[in-house]
């Protein structure tokens, strides 16, 4: 039976992908794990206080939960990573190679761990960006990202471990705050339309950025984790998208259905990231191999958060 240690399970991805994981697997095989406790409906399930930088802490999970599997999701993200590059490296590489020594050590079946189009850069085609490329990260997050994508091939190769990852584009969701993140803008712009009716953008208004909603990073996720071995020929990141847009238009289509919503302009340093990363991701290498499709485009997207997050709100 397959047993499921997620790191960083408190955070956008992990909150929702532990959920989706209990629902295919089990509530108790599934470990929700994070720095600091969880709470709301992560305790529908196993839930411990893990720091992924001390390498003792995770063994003793794997060893005590019998775990099979890791999904390793800890991390600083892009503009939070700026603020403290150092602990940004420190955390972002350490974590990831306690992991693959110990899917190695313990022979652990599967591990999956997210990359992020932040590897790319000022250098990389901006227009369907190919998966293999120019790799230029002007982030501490994307040299980590970048590094960490050579360690999993690396451990793939050399020692066998099946690690499977993928490059997110901009995740967006609505049940998680945002998290530092330079395509937070995105989930934050839901929350001011309902709460203030107004949003002051970050980002110029014609910033393209490749982004996802939620259910879809999800999905391809799980749908990569449970391909066949064979199929997954990249064994460093697979290229993932389904959208791009700006904020300008994000902001549209929200007026769709909060005709009085206005958007205004206040570029930052996060800005500057944005512009170093590609306006839309050509992911047909993850078509391909297995058989990657994505369900929510942009109007489809923002109806859909519309709806929960007001309903969450009002709760």
């Amino acid at each position: 039976m397959d047993k499921i240690l997620v790191t960083g399970a408190c955070g956008q991805l992990g909150s929702e992908l532990t959920l989706a994981l209990r629902e295919l697997y089990g509530n108790d095989n599934v470990i929700a794990s994070d720095v600091r406790p969880a709470d709301g409906d992560l305790l529908s399930g196993p839930c411990i206080i893990l720091n992924a930088m001390h390498k003792s802490d995770i063994e003793n999970a794997i060893d005590e939960h019998q775990i099979t599997q890791i999904y390793h999701l800890a991390a600083i993200l892009s503009a939070k990573g700026e603020n403290d590059p150092k602990f940004a490296w420190d955390l972002n590489m350490t974590s990831l190679l306690n992991i693959l020594e110990l899917a190695r050590d313990k022979k652990l079946d599967k591990i999956y761990w997210p990359s992020s189009i932040a590897v790319f850069g000022p250098d990389t085609p901006k227009d369907d960006t190919p998966q293999n490329t120019i790799m230029s990260p002007t982030t501490v997050y994307g040299i980590s990202k970048l590094a960490g994508e050579r360690w999993c091939e690396y451990f793939h190769n050399k020692f066998g471990v099946d690690v499977r990852s993928l490059r997110y584009p901009g995740l967006i969701g609505y049940k998680v705050k945002p998290g530092g993140g330079t395509t937070d803008y995105a989930v934050d712009i839901f929350y001011k339309a309902l709460e203030e009716n107004k949003y002051e953008s970050f980002l110029e208004s014609d910033a393209y950025l490749p982004m996802m909603y939620i259910n879809d990073a999800i999905k391809a996720t799980i749908n990569l984790m449970q391909a066949n071995s064979a199929d997954v020929k990249v064994r460093s990141s697979y290229n993932i998208s389904a959208m791009s847009f700006s904020p300008e238009e994000i902001a549209n289509e929200i007026k769709k259905s909060l005709p009085d919503f206005k958007i205004s302009y206040q570029p930052d340093f996060r800005q500057k990231i944005a512009s170093s990363w590609p306006n839309s991701i050509d992911d047909s290498e993850a078509r391909k191999d297995w058989n990657w499709q994505h369900e929510y485009d942009l109007p489809k997207m923002t109806l859909s958060i519309l709806k929960g997050l007001k309903e969450l709100l009002n709760n």
